[in-house]
C-alpha cells in the first residue's frame, strides 16, 4: 500500500506550517514550502522539495505554481483570518483536491468549512507533527509527542500483523519500539506473548521516531 497523498504544500510557514513542513520533509515526503515573508522562507530552502514566496491571496500566482496538481494543501496563515479564507477559497475554486485549514477561533472555522474546506484544525506547535503522520499513513489514528525523539502512536493493526502472535512477531526486537497496550472494540487488552493481533485492533505503540516511523512504513509497504 502506497503513503496517503503523494504531494503537499503548505502555506503560511510560521511556529504551525513550519512543523508541518519539517516533519513532513523528514518523512521523506514531497512538500512545497509557501509564504509571503522572504526572511520565513529562507528557513525552508534546504528542508521542503521548493520554497517559495508567494501570495496565497492572488489566484494567478497560485495557478503559475501549479497548485492544482498538488494532493493536499495545508494553510497555516495565522491570525491574519482574511488571507486564510480567501486562500482557502482560491484553493477550492482553483481545484485543489484537498485542503486542510489551521483556524483561530469558531467564527474562522464556520466559514471556512462553508467555503468547502475538507477538514480544520485547531492546533498547538506539536499538532502540526501529529496531522504530518496521519497524512503520511493509513494507519497512524493519533500521535502524542514525548520528546523531540520519542512518541506514543495509535496504529491501526493490518496487513501482515493481523493474525499473528506478539512473540511470533518480534516487534520490539525487530524494531525497537514496544506495544505498550491493544485497543480492541471497547477493551482494553494488556499484551502478552501469545496475544494475536485482530483484524481492527489499535496498537498503543511507544518508542523512537525513526523506529516507530520505520514500523509504520513496513506496514505501508507489506
Amino acid at each position: 500500500m502506497e503513503k496517503k497523498d503523494t504531494t503537499f504544500a503548505v502555506i503560511g510557514c510560521g511556529q504551525f506550517g513550519g512543523s508541518v513542513v519539517e516533519e513532513l520533509a523528514r518523512q521523506g515526503a514531497d512538500v512545497i514550502a509557501i509564504d509571503n515573508n522572504e526572511e520565513v522562507i529562507k528557513k525552508y530552502v534546504n528542508i521542503a522539495t521548493q520554497a517559495i514566496i508567494l501570495d496565497s491571496t492572488d489566484e494567478e500566482a497560485l495557478r503559475s505554481i501549479g497548485i492544482r496538481n498538488i494532493d493536499h494543501v495545508i494553510v497555516g496563515i495565522g491570525q491574519n483570518i482574511q488571507a486564510s479564507i480567501l486562500t482557502a477559497l482560491l484553493l477550492k475554486e482553483i481545484g485543489v483536491n484537498k485542503v486542510t485549514v489551521k483556524v483561530v477561533n469558531d467564527y474562522h472555522k464556520k466559514v471556512i468549512l462553508k467555503i468547502g474546506a475538507d477538514s480544520v484544525i485547531q492546533p498547538e506547535k506539536d499538532t502540526g507533527k501529529r496531522l504530518a503522520h496521519q497524512m503520511l499513513s493509513d494507519f497512524v489514528l493519533d500521535y502524542l509527542v514525548l520528546s523531540d525523539n520519542y512518541s506514543i502512536v495509535e496504529l491501526l493493526a493490518a496487513g501482515p500483523i493481523v493474525g499473528q502472535t506478539l512473540i511470533d512477531l518480534n516487534i520490539p526486537q525487530r524494531f525497537g519500539i514496544n506495544i505498550a497496550a491493544i485497543k480492541r472494540r471497547d477493551n482494553i487488552v494488556v499484551p502478552q506473548a501469545n496475544t494475536e493481533v485482530k483484524e481492527g485492533d489499535v496498537l498503543l505503540v511507544i518508542g523512537e521516531n525513526k523506529d516507530i516511523s520505520e514500523f509504520d512504513h513496513w506496514l505501508l509497504n507489506s
